[in-house]
């Protein structure tokens, strides 16, 4: 049987497709730096109307986003009712530093080995901003700029498996910190991530990995000393 014309112009082509993903993506980062920034609570139930209101993305982008934060255990779907953004688990928090600190040094080191030339530049050009940003005591632009620091060295690694698993950790290590920033030093985080990008970008796996080992030091520390407070 042939398509009728409607059934051509509704049938997604490539170019649709890319376009819904890229909205998608769009939608995706706007409720996760909600949810991160505690713009969204822990705890809290909002409505796919809300959302829309909240964030101006339309139905089919914020599904496809609070499906990606659902596999990443950020919100849970709770069918005729909204999404729940979940709790903050502190039980688990340390455990989750312990397997992070591993899945971190393995992207290090490749992405050491097997960045391109962009890619090294843009990890030279985000260190700098994101120590000028802590010195400005702007938390949110900073999160911001370690999420890109993320994403570049995750495609720059090139080992999907082990991106796959770490980045929903890093999403709940940006919330924790967030939550507790009046016990952190940013200017600090700020000079450790920024010896990892150069390590990174001048291709010394080996340094890269150790970079990354103390940056873990130093968070597991913060941890401790912020539950040491509760």
């Amino acid at each position: 049987m042939k398509d009728t014309a409607t059934q051509r112009q509704n049938r997604w082509t490539p170019s649709k497709r890319r376009a819904t993903e890229t909205l998608a993506k769009r939608a995706y980062d706007a409720l996760e730096e909600m949810i991160l920034t505690l713009d969204l609570e822990p705890g809290a139930v909002v409505t796919e109307k809300e959302l829309t209101r909240r964030t101006g993305y339309g139905r089919t982008p914020l599904r496809e986003a609070t499906l990606q934060l659902g596999r990443e255990k950020l919100v849970e779907v709770l069918p005729r009712k909204g999404i729940l953004v979940s709790d903050i688990n502190i039980a688990q928090y340390l455990s989750l530093l312990e397997v992070r600190r591993v899945l971190d040094r393995f992207i290090a080191e490749k992405a050491a080995r097997r960045a391109t030339a962009e890619q090294r530049e843009d990890l030279k050009r985000i260190a700098a901003a994101m120590e000028q940003e802590a010195a400005k005591k702007h938390l949110v632009e900073f999160m911001r700029l370690d999420r890109a620091f993320d994403a570049i060295v995750e495609t720059a690694a090139q080992n999907g498996f082990a991106v796959n698993a770490v980045k929903p950790m890093h999403a709940h290590c940006r919330r924790f910190w967030y939550l507790h920033r009046h016990n952190g030093d940013l200017a600090r985080a700020a000079v450790l991530h920024s010896r990892l990008m150069h390590a990174i970008a001048a291709g010394k796996e080996k340094g890269a990995g150790k970079a990354s080992d103390t940056l873990m030091d130093y968070l597991e520390r913060f941890t401790r000393q912020t539950l040491q407070l509760m």
